[in-house]
């Protein structure tokens, strides 16, 4: 630990594997929940909360011996493999069926109990540890806190750019665990000593419970199946599963293909029957289940482009489905982000074909777009078809789902001047530049002169699913909705109805809930807002640090996720771009707090820094629509002014009398914990990100008041 003061080396650690338990049970808890982004809110909530709590409950016990830190290191290295196999085994411990769904109540129970043994320890670590670095509260409490961002800044990298694409869940929990039980030992006084024995001796214990480990959780995960192949990739999880005469792909423990399933494959034909006679198709996603196969039926095709952004999807269809995948000439895959490709590509289509699901997350949100809809519409060749299918039941359409088929209609229409919607149990949303021939008889025809030879959507079937009165009856459902909002990449709102739609399938108090939060006026809440801000802001005015501790730890939770969604939105999901943000938000707190104790900022800085925090949402959305660079470069800026604040804020927290040491932290934790749960489920999704950075201008307006009204601390 020649690299890093007293204690330093142990705090680096604490925020290197704090980062890496994040990104690996954040997988984890998608994939146990169906790739339901809500966990993610779910999991951060609840991690910073456990966190918090540590880290307050560190600072009340008082100085603890090396034993006592070696102890927590234990358990930290005890509680990710723990955490792991809790994730793996909450749906057995609540006892659903594969397949079921399950609800937001779920999701926070199995997060709650996965994440409480590492994350308490993490935070109690945290605390303890600062005193290592000896010296008076507050510079100890800031250096702890310089030292953990930039653990944290490497472990965002080591484990986006290495350990995830390379290494199975439980492999990265035994390297973790590794270095875990390593700083245990060094702080009883083996590792000098003893170095190589016990780092031989760790690892030869580690590795093969982590490959059995591996394997055993992931078949009982799959109960009711056999478990064929298991991949991980940097995009998700991916398995392959056989049972009652099938095979299935599942991504994100969702079954996203079926061999065979001629019904679900032959779907695509609705998208190409509506084109008099398509010469180029672009299937974008949903590829796996035969569709493909489907496509190069049609007579006169020359050219289909197949784009799935994760290369293994294709991959593992081929080595395991070898009928999905065909061996054609004409067709062309790309491992590439559809949206992505689809701005790259100077070539156009007769009809482009959306096969990923709706706008179940934040990232699938950007195909379902007005700025998505208008680059497809670039790439249309005259009298093209762009299409898209929603789940539904065969004949009965919830409110829920007639907002959200009405949200993207709307979304359509503003891009397209036909569109047509046909329903069934998946309802297609066709829409052109020109009329669509998209009537039973029209279709039926146009299958027997291509001689098309399908099971389900054949010329017996289609007469009775598209009847004019069905069709109507589709048409008015979705037009009593008709005042849904346009759906866009900086107001994602398909994004919070497809939340709504989910939540209705279990709870519809709780669907209430959400619609109600929903119809709430812009306005009214920006201003309770601020009034509710003031009166706190009032009430701590002589000592304002904690209030600006907690509005700043709200923010900076609320930039990262406007800046990993808004670079999603706006430039494509590009995996690596990603990881080196994330790592660019925590090499910013990193400096901007060892900048902060380098120049021994005063605590009376702490009114000017929490006016930038103001300032820096509002900078951010205008930074978001100027490119890749930009974002870039605002992730790091974020960070250092968060990273500056909380060396200032120390100071003035710890001024005059002694304080709780981990409870500036944990207040901090607080309000990144209420920020976790708002902003990438209600804030941004509702209100888009304008009002959204509008709002996080409002939280902080009072506490840069209070700062600046209160009394004046002189430096130290």
């Amino acid at each position: 630990m020649w690299w890093a003061p007293k204690g330093g080396a142990y705090l680096f650690l604490i925020g290197f594997t704090s980062v890496v338990v994040q990104v690996v049970l954040m997988r984890e808890l998608m994939v146990a929940f169906q790739g339901n982004e809500l966990s993610l809110g779910a999991m951060l909530a609840c991690w910073l909360l456990w966190t918090a709590l540590g880290s307050a409950a560190a600072g009340k016990l008082g100085q603890p011996g090396r034993p006592q830190l070696a102890a927590a290191f234990a358990l930290a290295a005890a509680g990710f493999p723990l955490a792991i196999l809790l994730a793996r085994e909450s749906r057995a411990l609540l006892e659903s069926a594969r397949g079921e769904v399950l609800g937001f109540g779920p999701m926070l129970l199995t997060s709650c109990a996965a994440l409480a043994l590492f994350a308490t320890a993490s935070g109690w670590l945290f605390a303890a540890g600062s005193r290592l670095l000896g010296g008076d509260a507050a510079r100890s409490t800031s250096s702890a806190y310089l030292w953990e961002a930039a653990g944290a800044a490497a472990g965002g990298l080591a484990a986006s750019l290495a350990l995830v694409p390379f290494a199975s869940p439980f492999a990265i929990a035994a390297i973790v665990a590794w270095l875990d039980l390593l700083a245990a030992a060094s702080l009883l006084g083996m590792w000098l000593r003893h170095r190589v024995a016990v780092a031989l001796l760790l690892a030869a214990a580690l590795v093969p419970a982590a490959r059995y480990a591996e394997g055993h959780t992931l078949e009982r995960f799959w109960r009711g199946f056999r478990l064929v192949a298991a991949r991980n990739t940097p995009y998700g999880n991916l398995a392959v599963v056989e049972g009652e005469g099938s095979r299935s792909l599942a991504e994100n423990g969702l079954l996203i293909a079926t061999i065979p399933d001629r019904a679900a494959a032959e779907e695509v034909h609705f998208a190409l029957l509506a084109h008099a006679a398509p010469r180029t198709v672009l299937l974008v996603g949903g590829g796996a289940n035969g569709s493909l196969t489907q496509v190069l039926k049609h007579p006169g095709l020359t050219r289909l482009d197949y784009a799935e952004l994760d290369p293994a999807i294709p991959e593992m269809a081929v080595a395991f489905f070898p009928s999905a995948i065909p061996h054609d000439p004409r067709l062309k895959i790309h491992a590439l982000d559809g949206r992505l490709y689809l701005k790259r590509t100077p070539d156009r289509f007769d009809a482009i074909v959306i096969g990923l699901p709706g706008p179940q997350t934040a990232q699938l949100n950007r195909f379902y777009t007005i700025e998505f809809f208008r680059e497809a519409r670039r790439h249309l060749n005259p009298g093209g078809v762009f299409a898209m299918g929603f789940a539904a039941s065969e004949n009965y359409i919830s409110p829920e789902l007639a907002r959200l088929l009405a949200s993207i209609e709307q979304t359509l229409q503003a891009v397209f001047p036909r569109v047509v919607a046909l329903p069934g149990e998946t309802i297609h949303l066709l829409a052109s530049g020109e009329p669509i021939a998209a009537d039973a008889g029209t279709l039926v025809r146009r299958l027997s002169e291509r001689g098309i030879e399908t099971g389900y959507v054949s010329r017996h079937f289609l007469p009775f699913r598209i009847t004019p009165e069905r069709v109507s009856a589709l048409a008015e459902r979705i037009g009593a909705a008709s005042d849904a909002p346009v759906n866009r990449d900086l107001a994602p709102v398909a994004y919070y109805f497809n939340t709504t739609l989910w939540s209705a399938r279990f709870n519809r108090g709780q669907t209430a809930l959400f619609q109600a939060l929903a119809r709430l006026p812009f306005p009214a809440l920006a201003a309770s807002t601020a009034v509710l801000m003031i009166l706190v802001a009032a009430g701590m005015r002589r000592r304002p640090a904690g209030l600006c501790i907690g509005a700043m730890g709200f923010t900076m939770i609320g930039l990262e996720i406007m800046l990993l969604v808004g670079f999603q939105a706006m430039h494509g999901y590009v995996y690596r771009e990603v990881a080196v943000l994330i790592a660019g938000f925590m090499a910013g707190m990193a400096l901007g707090s060892w900048l902060a104790l380098r120049a021994a900022m005063p605590a009376r800085w702490l009114a000017e820094l929490q006016a930038a925090a103001a300032v820096a949402p509002l900078a951010v959305y205008g930074l978001l629509q100027l490119g890749a660079a930009a974002i870039a470069l605002a992730a790091i800026g974020c960070g250092f002014v968060g990273g500056c604040q909380f060396p200032v804020a120390s100071a003035a927290w710890f001024e005059g009398r002694p304080r709780n040491r981990g409870g500036l932290y944990a207040i901090d934790l607080a309000g990144s914990c209420l920020g976790a749960l708002l902003f990438g489920a209600y804030l941004i999704p509702v209100f888009g990100f304008l009002r959204t950075a509008v709002l996080m201008s409002v939280v902080n307006a009072a506490p840069a008041a209070a700062a600046a009204l209160g009394p004046r601390i002189p430096a130290r």
